[in-house]
């Protein structure tokens, strides 16, 4: 199945987003709130899912949705799945940061098949399919091919998850032993591994399927490794680090705990 139509479909519905999105961010004009996890949500999170899983549901009623600020929508069977994270990177898109996108992810029943990221304050667009490779402005992402830590990129999101676990001594060490170590954060730390411009990116504890699947893809469509903390390849476990492959085993190894 190579899942063009889906992928065309998909990069119509990042059209809408970076509309909505887009013009909001330039004008300031949103209100914020913040959740019981006391993470930012604006209005604009949720008009943007609402309007992009209403031409999901009309293009396909057969599809299922699941968004994050609007939950799920259509048969708990469904065969094909869509996530949407509207914003993702809210907290930098409220002060201002152009790091935040929309990722669309389809997922045929537990596999991700079609991915989409779309920043348009960064004004780039990743996306992948399912055997189809990954690809960024037209040209495809193939990851590094770095096999030491001690010249790798490494970017980290320590958060009071990684606290928790009493892995941030951990995760210091990594930065410190590698040659150079930054906190991108969000879809962008992924799709930058997805590039060959970073080597690792560890995510933070407590990340959802609707944040990673379709960087998952996309990093493993580029050539690379994408797993939660343990090493194994998920996208709905709550943690998730991606590397080029050769620094995967590694890295898992130091994060053990």
């Amino acid at each position: 199945m190579a899942f063009e139509d889906e992928l065309t479909f998909a990069a119509s519905l990042a059209g809408v987003a970076d509309a909505i999105t887009g013009a909001a961010f330039e004008r300031r004009c949103f209100v914020v709130e913040h959740k019981a996890d006391a993470t930012e949500v604006t209005d604009i999170d949720r008009e943007c899912e609402r309007v992009l899983a209403e031409r999901i549901r009309s293009e396909f009623p057969t599809h299922a949705v699941l968004g994050e600020e609007h939950g799920h929508q259509g048969a708990n069977d469904a065969e094909f799945t869509w996530l949407i994270d509207p914003i993702d990177g809210t907290s930098g898109f409220v002060r201002g940061l152009p790091v935040w996108a929309s990722l669309l992810a389809l997922l045929h029943g537990d596999d991700v098949v079609v991915a989409m990221v779309s920043a348009p304050a960064l004004g780039s667009r990743w996306w992948a399919t399912s055997g189809g490779g990954a690809f960024v402005a037209g040209r495809r992402c193939q990851v590094s091919t770095v096999d030491a830590i001690v010249d790798a990129q490494v970017s980290v999101t320590v958060d009071d998850g990684w606290r928790d676990l009493g892995l941030t001594g951990a995760l210091t060490d990594i930065q410190l032993d590698a040659r150079r170590g930054r906190g991108f954060g969000d879809f962008w730390q992924h799709v930058l591994v997805a590039e060959g411009s970073l080597d690792v990116a560890i995510d933070a504890v407590g990340v959802a399927t609707y944040d990673v699947a379709a960087v998952r893809l996309i990093v493993e469509e580029a050539g690379g490794t994408f797993t939660d903390r343990h090493g194994v390849p998920a996208h709905d476990r709550g943690t998730a680090i991606s590397t080029n492959g050769l620094l995967h085993a590694e890295i898992i190894e130091r994060l053990r705990g």
